[in-house]
């Protein structure tokens, strides 16, 4: 009898709770603990990051510190090779679309200028999941080293993620206190004031945090999110909100505070234990939300561009007043 290979979501679940009860999931791990485990996995052909379920699945199970990969079709097309006794990683890929000939009224299949028939892209009714099997870099001969990231001053960081946070528009209020939450009935964020976090980007990954659940309002992305504090519900939203709070402290290269995770870790636990496919949602809502706020840096980056076509010159602001006090903000939506 063969033995059933088990699922993605169902190997991705399975780590995260182990890691969830050791405290040491990826959200839950400090920014500058581990470094690498933020590195966001892509590919070395298309210099496209993986997403969803993929990225997580790579960055739980990889050994490796290279965040490139490659299959062994897109190796051998770079004049790569894989070295021998390689062992690939299987990530899933959608099909979506199919290609098929594409026929003029009478049927007949269309020919391009050198004979060859012309083929269309046509969508599935219902799309295939296939697996794909990838390599890391550095397990393949040939790939060029990693390049050094360009370092960017603290202040150019937190520039962009200010720029960030105004561009979405978001009702944003701040007052003394020490809870953090974010308010569906009201569409409003409450914040403590700037000056009560230790460090400038612990409040603006707090402020991430809560921007996360502002994209499931009904006129966004329009997520469940009408939900009493304590619920299994409520619970799953807090999970998509921290992971999509660590893609984003990674991507704008800010960090995550992950001391906001403590009060629902063992409804994760017991969410992810009895339906593990919750972990392959959880990361296609995070995705989702990531998605929807870099939309709001695009824009600044078109306008940076048009200013510098201009020549415009972009004025510096000062840097954040020192911190006065250290706060674990408490989530909650308007409960």
């Amino acid at each position: 009898m063969a033995i059933e290979t088990p699922k993605m979501h169902e190997l991705v679940a399975e780590k995260i709770i182990a890691q969830l009860k050791e405290g040491t999931a990826p959200w839950q791990l400090p920014w500058k603990k581990s470094s690498g485990a933020f590195d966001k996995p892509y590919n070395a052909v298309t210099n496209k990051a993986y997403r969803g379920l993929n990225s997580l699945f790579l960055q739980l199970f990889t050994p490796f510190e290279d965040p490139r990969w490659a299959t062994f079709k897109q190796a051998q097309s770079q004049g790569w090779s894989v070295q021998k006794g390689a062992k690939g990683m299987a990530i899933n890929f959608v099909k979506t679309h199919q290609l098929i000939p594409k026929r003029d009224e009478q049927g007949k299949p269309v020919l391009d200028q050198k004979g060859k028939p012309v083929k269309i892209r046509k969508k599935l009714n219902t799309p295939i999941v296939t697996k794909a099997w990838v390599f890391n870099a550095e397990q393949i001969n040939g790939v060029t080293p990693l390049e050094k990231k360009q370092a960017i001053s603290h202040w150019e960081k937190l520039n962009r993620v200010e720029n960030l946070v105004k561009n979405t528009g978001a009702n944003i209020e701040h007052v003394p206190g020490n809870r953090a939450y974010y308010s569906p009935l009201a569409d409003r964020i409450r914040m403590p004031e700037r000056t009560q976090f230790k460090a400038s980007d612990r409040y603006y990954a707090t402020l991430l945090h809560e921007l996360g659940h502002w994209t499931g309002h009904k006129d966004r992305l329009d997520r469940s999110i009408m939900n009493t504090f304590g619920t299994q519900e409520y619970a799953r939203e807090e999970l998509r909100a921290e992971i999509a709070s660590m893609m984003l402290g990674s991507e704008l290269q800010i960090g995550h505070d992950p001391r906001q995770h403590v009060a629902y870790v063992d409804s994760w636990i017991k969410i992810l234990t009895e339906k593990p496919f919750e972990i392959h949602q959880a990361a296609a809502d995070s995705q989702k939300i990531m998605d929807y706020l870099m939309a709001f840096d695009r824009k600044r980056e078109q306008k940076q561009q048009e200013e510098m076509q201009t020549g415009t010159e972009i004025s510096k602001q000062p840097e954040n007043k020192e911190p006065q006090e250290d706060l674990e903000p408490t989530l909650k939506f308007g409960r």
